[in-house]
């Protein structure tokens, strides 16, 4: 099957993008907690995460700047630790720019769908952050991609990365359901594997369910 505009490869490239991430998510997470630094008279915090109501008004980079922004310094670690040990060794796969396309699209859809759920259910003053729904979109391609990668999860439990990651979306799907949120965006990481699947079947025409099983 010849290839489209859609399935038409970058040429390789590696510029280290992972870190540069890492290192913006850092920076930001510096200025936002430490400084007094606003936007349009809004603290940094709150002008570059996603709430509804101020998307509503007119902020619609939330939808793309929110995966920039972390609420603690545990926040930030896990999900960067996690981008440093699964985004990087992508990166290395698939180019930089392919990387970036794939996290980038995939955070920011994923930020979209939060936006439209929130707002049709009436949550206007919601505020989500994190890198982590771009960060399951990750685990996700690794568990396509590579799926008899093993991983630690939780740090104590060996799994293969299909089954870490439908373990994963159990208790994603789980929290949602219950509300019991403990201060995650459960909503976040299924919107990141949700449009990860779909980029994995439109873009690279492999259905995640047939690579599971040729492991």
């Amino acid at each position: 099957m010849a290839n489209s505009i859609i399935n038409r490869k970058f040429k390789y490239t590696y510029s280290h993008a992972a870190y540069i991430l890492i290192g913006i998510n850092v920076v930001l997470y510096i200025l936002s907690h430490h400084t007094r630094l606003s936007l349009g008279g809004v603290p940094l915090l709150y002008s570059l995460s996603l709430i509804p109501a101020t998307v509503r008004g007119g902020y619609v980079w939330q939808v793309f700047t929110y995966m920039f922004m972390h609420g603690s310094l545990p926040h930030l670690f896990f999900n960067m630790y996690a981008l440093l040990v699964f985004g990087d060794p992508v990166e290395r796969e698939l180019g930089s720019r392919e990387f970036l396309l794939y996290y980038l699209l995939c955070g920011t859809l994923a930020g979209v769908a939060n936006y439209l759920i929130l707002s049709w259910s009436g949550s206007w003053l919601v505020v989500v952050l994190g890198a982590s729904g771009a960060i399951y979109s990750i685990l996700f391609l690794v568990s396509v991609l590579a799926p008899s990668t093993t991983v630690l999860l939780f740090f104590i439990l060996p799994l293969k990365m299909p089954v870490a990651v439908l373990v994963m979306l159990a208790i994603e799907v789980f929290t949602q359901v219950t509300g019991l949120q403990s201060g995650v965006a459960p909503l976040v990481h299924l919107s990141g594997i949700f449009f990860a699947w779909i980029y994995c079947a439109v873009r690279y025409r492999i259905n995640p369910i047939e690579a599971w099983k040729r492991m």
